[in-house]
This record gives structure tokens, sequence and C-alpha cells, in this order.
């Protein structure tokens, strides 16, 4: 199958390298600020507990605030920036990013902290949302396009990891007040730059494709879906509340796919899906994504609650995962796939995932860092490949005029896996590890039989990722 990569901005021929160059920059600096603010929170939770007096279930809702926003709406915001011109939603999402975390920074009550992180969801959603778009639109050649994609895949992957060690120091240094003013430098010189350096591009307009009852639709179903899920920890899984409003959001689903299908001018046209290296990538990526995700929390307690770790600590001893991933994705992926194509580089990503999780199914109270984790952070490098290859594939079939609804369906399957990984992986480790102190293992024992428990299905959603990605996925058609 013959699958097709925007070749050409949809208004405007190839920019300069150089500027294209810039252009990346900006972008991936914006994403790199938003995807940091995502990890950094964690860290700080305990001390936004103490100091807002938030109870143990109100303080989910500063990071579920921002999931349920976040992912909610960046399918609307990518065919938002479609139709009134991807740089004006990017640009508007960072200033709105922004001006949310000086709201965060200065909540003195847990109502204002929790509607900020909401307002940074929505800011978030709109930057993400057509940051990829734009990226493959920029660079037509397909050696430039996987070296672009494979940076901003890094910023996505890595960044994550350098905010846990951010956040960490931070907080420990100063207090987590800073973990939000560190984004306003950054946030005013990304929408500055952002203004001056991308060019500016305009689509048909919102009549061209406004689906109001469509985006009703999807915006309802997934801010209720990613609710649904991150609560289900809390209510329990086969509580009627969980499968009520999960039933409800699955209607929402079925609805707008049905709008889709009679609609003139869809919000997500359904042609996109019959490109199966398209719908198989977003597959994948669900799955990889629930997995890592999970994975990424799972390995912060376990250092914390197991091993002692401190949060500045925790942070360093995932440093590893981030240089690994920064060198696959800077100086192997790109290569790799002109070489072997984005198919072949993701099956070797994914395997090394499996041996990276599968390692840790056997993991004692008393391991040993250098032994028993170090070799887990350094195989995590196939993440590298993973999500570059992954994005290439994800974004194959988009014609110019789809950019925007083909990343923002991206990173919606982005959001909605790592909703889903931490949900269930948190409910089976606390689970298995209350069932273990019952049954009278000393505390720490069974603190680390729930965290294997979690390892080891997060290996076998890798797994299941692999297979599908070795039996879906076709290579792509050298251009």
């Amino acid at each position: 199958m013959t699958t097709h990569v925007p070749t050409a901005p949809d208004t405007a021929p190839a920019a300069p390298a150089r500027s294209r160059a810039l252009a990346l920059a900006v972008l991936c600096a914006g994403m790199l600020m938003i995807i940091l603010d995502g990890s950094i929170v964690t860290v700080a939770l305990p001390a936004i507990q103490d100091d807002l007096h938030f109870s143990p279930a109100d303080l989910t809702w500063t990071v579920n605030a921002y999931l349920i926003a976040f992912g909610g709406l960046l399918l609307l915001a990518g065919r938002l920036g479609d139709l009134i011109g991807r740089k004006r939603v990017f640009v508007a999402g960072l200033a709105l990013f922004t001006a949310a975390s000086l709201l965060c920074a200065f909540a003195t009550g847990q109502g204002v902290l929790i509607a900020a992180r909401f307002l940074q969801g929505v800011g978030g959603a709109m930057a993400s949302s057509v940051s990829l778009g734009m990226i493959v639109t920029l660079f037509p050649e397909p050696g430039e396009r996987g070296r672009a994609i494979g940076a901003f895949s890094f910023v996505g992957a890595a960044g994550a990891s350098i905010g846990q060690v951010l956040g960490g120091v931070l907080t420990q240094a100063l207090d987590w007040h800073w973990i939000f003013l560190i984004n306003l430098p950054l946030g005013l010189a990304a929408v500055l730059l952002a203004v001056r350096v991308l060019a500016p591009d305009h689509g048909p307009g919102l009549r061209a494709g406004a689906d109001v009852p469509g985006a009703v639709l999807i915006t309802a179903a997934l801010m209720l879906g990613i609710h649904t899920i991150v609560g289900a920890g809390g209510h329990g899984w086969t509580s009627a509340r969980t499968l009520g409003l999960g039933a409800l959001s699955l209607a929402l689903l079925a609805g707008f796919l049905l709008r889709q299908a009679r609609a003139a001018r869809p919000l997500l046209p359904l042609r996109m899906f019959r490109s199966r290296n398209v719908s198989g990538a977003n597959a994948v990526q669900l799955l990889t994504i629930a997995g890592m995700f999970g994975f990424q929390i799972m390995v912060a307690l376990y250092l914390q609650q197991v091993l002692g770790y401190g949060s500045a600590a925790t942070g360093l001893a995932m440093l590893p995962a981030a240089v690994a991933i920064a060198a696959v994705s800077l100086l192997l992926s790109a290569r790799l796939s002109a070489r072997f194509g984005e198919r072949s580089v993701l099956l070797v990503g994914l395997a090394m995932l499996v041996v990276a999780l599968g390692l840790l199914v056997r993991l004692p109270t008393d391991a040993d860092y250098p032994v028993h984790l170090l070799p887990t952070m350094l195989l995590i490098g196939g993440g590298g490949l993973v999500l570059s290859a992954l994005a290439v594939l994800g974004m194959s079939g988009a014609g110019p005029e789809d950019a925007g609804t083909a990343s923002g369906l991206f990173n919606t399957t982005q959001q909605v896996g790592g909703a889903l990984g931490v949900a269930v992986l948190t409910t089976l480790a606390d689970g298995r590890g209350g069932a273990l102190a019952a049954a009278g293992h000393p505390a720490a024992e069974a603190l680390a039989g729930g965290f294997r428990l979690a390892f080891a299905v997060a290996a076998g959603l890798l797994t299941v990722a692999l297979l599908l990605a070795a039996l879906v996925l076709r290579p792509a058609a050298k251009s």
C-alpha cells in the first residue's frame, strides 16, 4: 500500500532550510514546555497537597482536570487548525497555556488550582494538536522529515523524564509554585518566536467544515471517557458509575462516528481510516503509551515507596532513560528509518521495550540500581525508535487539508492511552499490594508485589502492540 505524507504546505511553497529549522525549534520548544509540565507536576503533588490541604481524592484532580481538557479537545483543536490556520491555533494555545501557568503559580485554593490546570489542558491541546501537522508540511523531503519527526519525538519522550528531574529539584530547592512559574519565560519566548518565525497559513474558514454537532459529540465522548478512566481506580472498574459513564461515552462516540459518515463537512473525515497504516499506528500507539506511561508512574512510585528515594533522586534515577531516548531519537532513528523503513524500526523498538519491562517482573524489594534498574532504563531508548516511526505512520495518508486533524487524532490516542495505562496499572498495583499486605507480607514486599504485577501487565500491553504492528502495518512506499 502506498502511504502519502503531505509534501507541501497548503498555502505556500517550501520555505528555506534555515527558516524551517527555526520553525521546528519553536514547535519543539512549545511541545517541550507542555510535556515538561505534564510530568513535573507529579513529583510536586505531595508538596501541593500539604500546602493547599488537598484530600487524597481531591488531589488527583490537579492531574485529572488537565488530562480531561487536554485529551478531550485535541481532535477538535486539530480540525480548527485545518480550518482557520494552524499557526493561529498554535500561538493561541501557547498563550493560554502560559497565562494558565501564571494562575496555577499563584493559586491559593484548591478550586483555583484545578480550574487553572483545566485551562492549561485547553491551551496544551490547542498547541499540541497542530504541531505534528505543521512539521510534516514543513519538511516534504523524506530524510528531512524523518529527522524532524525524530527531534519532535525526542522532545515528547525525553521531556517527561526531564520534567521529573526538574520538578524534584525545584520543589526541594524552592517550592511547588516554581514548577509553574518556570513556564512564564519559556512560554513568552515561545509565543514571540512563533509569531515571528512560523509562516502564516490560512485555512478555508469555519464554514468549510464547522461540524458543530460532531464537535459536541466527540468532545463530550472524549472528556467523559477520560474522566471515567481516571476515576475507575477509586470507584472500581465494575462499579455502576464506571460502567454507566463508560457506556454513555461509547454511545456518544458511536453517535459521532455516525455523524461523520453522513455529514457533508465532517470534523474527522473517515476516509483517513482507510489507510491501514494510519489506523494501525494509532492502535499501536494507544497500547504502547498505555504501557510506557504507566511504567513511568509505577517505577517512580517504586523508587520512592520501596527503595526510599527522594523526589530529586527519583528524577535522576530516570535520567538514563531520557538520555537513551535522546541518543536514539536524534542520532539513529531517522537514519535507520531511511535505510530499513519505519515499520522495521518500529518492530525493533517495541521489542526493546518488551524486554525492558520484562526485566522488572522479578524486581526485588532491595533492588540494586545498577543491576536491576539501569538495564531497563537503557533499553527504554527503544522508545526513541517507536515514537518517531509511529508519528510518520500515523500521519501517512493525510493530505495538506487534513494534516491538523490527523495530528489531533494521533495526539488523542496518545492521551487516551496514557490515561488508560495509568488508571489500569495503578489499580492493579494497589489491589495486588493490598492483598499481599492483608495476607501478612511486610509492607515493602507487598508494595513491590503490586508493582511487579503492574510491570508484567505493561510488558503484556507492549507485546500486544508488537504483534499488532507486525500483523497490520505495512512498509511505507519509498518517495
